[in-house]
């Protein structure tokens, strides 16, 4: 996909084997990852992880109607993030496909379509309304997490006893006490007298803030159905690209060579206070329908943009980014809601947003998410390449795109430039990542896994990988691997590495190092820097837990970016693999004897970089390696502590503390490390004896 005058840096392809598995009902009228969740719909603190397009909405009505009916909930709110969300949860025939009740809203308790801003007090209708609602004994409301806020607010923790609560887009929420929604949550679960129902497509924020405190979050029982599973399950779509592309200029001048017109495409254009914005996005859309062809007026029913291609063809064009009128923008919102048109695909041609068109926004033809600017928040990069992750007829291709301007080679602010490469790196790891088939890890030789195909069959010592057709999960023997003891580490190593990984892709010092600076150890990276998010997310996990959980996150994100890097060889011969990634991690295991401390020894990065490096003007390069090399003059503190414990393992194993003068470089940075420790201990000492005089 890439074209002159831009230059491609790291992307991700997957390609699926259409099973149709992910959208097959059973008896009841449920898609698997739906009955997955109805199977845990007794306990009293579910959370839902699972992708866009897979059914969330649909899996908490049927868990919904049974709390109501058979768990004696008095009532359901849900709750969600945006009005235009509101419209996911409408009443549904349900019996029809073989369910015992139907999913009924009444009118006035879908607050979702009340006139109004649920963000200014100054309209507390919808909170009177949720008042009433509480009061009556219909049994569903539908509103923003607004609303509900401020309803928590006015009638306290109490006046929500045995009800379910419903929070979809549950990113959303932060264990930060400055987040309302998050602190009334814990009060909510302090209280034990709700059930609470969570739903997201990616548990991790754009802010890299936790979702839920650790206490909290251990309450909750997981239901995970992975983007593997989703994609590998459909229909239709057989394969998902997802790149990054660099420009110069004005971005107005490159979005031809990416913006392809024959593609439903929904174009995000960049956030004003972003080096790509024009400053002017009335104009910017203007200009975009002018590179499209000519303008033929506006639909009178629809408000869409008619624009004629050079063929002859017309393209309609929704424009979500003028409000200048109110009116005219609900007109085009209107049509792109429009159930009557949902499976229209001539119903609409490209779409145009700012700030809408992102979580919740369901166009099933959507083939190309187009965006302008990096995105700092890797929850939105998600969220909106989601929109084009929907299975449809004959469509058997999707993409997401993100064209970032690049740095120019002499600038004075390089290096804050290339933060934004820094960015769609991030986001371009943690996809591969989502993307990936789940992992299942053990230590060598500890037999095959029930349920796994291995090929040419389970070999004793062999390097041996197995797959699991029906879960998309990949069994991987790794020599020394350090295995979870406690149920909670256990839990973390099935359900959480990718959040784990998306706090270490997110961490700018070691992107920068591990990219930039050709001094950094891979060690330091893989097992002080992951060890240091480790610990500081899980607290509470004993020494052992918190380096097994260390190992399996670090396994899963080397193996992947190894299995990227065996495909791409293979690619340049020729070979093509049909099933993508796992060919990838049979080449790379194949000619290995894996183990941790090979694993240890793989810079996470170096995938990245190699494509990077080819990409990226090399004088801009070379400064920005230049000013990042430049910045590690002294081992922080943390780190020396870091150093100091991998530092008496070594010693545990080796009988020896580790040698500064070692030929070995990680044997000798844990003893600088070591001596740093020393430095800052002593220079306490010398503080306090001088307090002391």
């Amino acid at each position: 996909m890439t074209s002159e005058g831009t230059k491609a840096i790291p992307s991700v392809s997957i390609a699926t084997a259409r099973t149709g598995a992910s959208s097959k009902l059973n008896e009841l009228g449920m898609r698997p990852m739906q009955e997955r969740a109805y199977a845990k719909r007794g306990e009293q603190y579910l959370l839902i992880k699972s992708p866009p397009a897979s059914g969330k909405s649909r899996a908490l009505m049927f868990i919904a109607l049974d709390k109501l009916h058979n768990q004696g909930m008095k009532q359901a709110l849900i709750v969600v993030p945006e009005k235009s969300i509101g419209g996911s949860f409408a009443d549904e025939p349900l019996t029809e496909h073989g369910f015992w009740a139907d999913w009924i809203v009444q009118p006035q308790w879908n607050l979702c379509n009340a006139p109004g801003d649920d963000e200014e007090r100054v309209d507390r209708s919808k909170v009177r309304a949720v008042g009433r609602f509480l009061e009556s004994e219909d049994k569903v409301l539908v509103c923003t997490h607004a609303t509900f806020r401020f309803a928590v607010e006015e009638y306290g923790i109490a006046a929500f006893n045995d009800r379910l609560i419903a929070v979809d887009e549950f990113h959303h929420v932060s264990a930060n006490p400055d987040n309302v929604l998050g602190r009334q949550l814990t009060q909510l679960i302090a209280a034990e007298s709700v059930h609470i129902v969570a739903m997201t497509g990616s548990y991790f924020r754009g802010d890299s803030a936790a979702v839920l405190a650790p206490q909290d979050e251990n309450r909750f029982e997981m239901v995970s159905y992975t983007y593997y599973e989703q994609l590998n399950g459909y229909t239709w779509l057989k394969s998902l690209e997802i790149g990054y592309y660099f420009y110069t200029g004005r971005y107005l001048d490159a979005i031809t060579k990416v913006l392809d017109p024959a593609l439903k495409t929904i174009v995000h254009i960049p956030n004003v206070n972003s080096r790509e914005s024009l400053q002017d996005k009335y104009r910017e859309v203007e200009e975009i329908m002018e590179a499209l062809g000519t303008w033929k007026g506006v639909d009178g029913a629809t408000g869409f943009h008619l624009v004629e291609r050079a063929d002859g063809t017309v393209l309609k064009v929704a424009d979500l980014v003028d409000d200048s009128d109110a009116t005219r923008r609900s007109k085009v919102l209107g049509a792109l809601k429009d159930p009557a048109q949902k499976n229209n695909r001539d119903h609409v041609d490209i779409i145009i947003a700012l700030g809408m068109a992102k979580e919740g926004f369901d166009w099933i033809w959507c083939e190309h998410a187009l965006t302008i600017g990096y995105r700092s928040s890797l929850t939105e990069i998600v969220q909106i390449i989601g929109r084009a992750t929907r299975d449809a007829p004959g469509k058997e291709r999707s993409r997401f795109t993100n064209l970032i301007a690049e740095p120019a080679a002499g600038e004075a602010e390089v290096v804050a430039a290339v933060n934004d490469t820094l960015k769609a790196i991030a986001a371009s790891l943690l996809m591969e990542q989502v993307l990936a088939p789940r992992f299942e890890f053990t230590p060598k030789d500890q037999g095959k896994l029930e349920g796994f195909e291995y090929e040419g069959g389970y070999v004793e010592g062999g390097n041996n990988v197995g797959v699991n057709a029906a879960t998309g999960q990949v069994h991987v023997e790794v020599g020394g691997l350090s295995m979870p003891e406690s149920q909670e580490a256990t839990r973390i190593c099935k359900e959480d590495l990718n959040e784990v990984i998306t706090a270490f892709v997110q961490d700018k010092t070691a992107l920068e190092q591990g990219l930039f600076n050709d001094q950094t150890l891979p060690e330091e990276l893989t097992q002080v820097q992951m060890g240091k998010i480790v610990r500081d997310r899980y607290p509470d996990l004993s020494d052992a837990d918190q380096e097994a959980v260390r190992q399996h996150a670090i396994a899963a994100l080397n193996i992947t970016q190894q299995a990227k890097q065996a495909l791409a060889v293979a690619e340049e011969k020729g070979e093509y693999a049909n099933t993508a990634l796992i060919d990838g991690v049979r080449k790379f295991i194949n000619v290995r004897d894996l183990d941790i401390d090979l694993i240890d020894r793989i810079n996470p990065f170096e995938a990245a970089y190699s494509v990077l490096a080819r990409a990226m003007d090399e004088k801009v390069l070379r400064q920005v390696q230049a000013s990042i090399s430049a910045k590690r003059v002294k081992i922080p503190i943390d780190e020396a502590r870091n150093l100091a414990r991998r530092a008496l393992a070594f010693k545990t194993e080796k009988g020896r503390l580790p040698d500064i003068n070692a030929a070995d470089p990680w044997e000798k940075r844990m003893a600088e490390g070591v001596a740093a420790l020393a430095r800052y201990r002593a220079e306490d000492k010398a503080r306090e004896a001088g307090a002391n005089v």
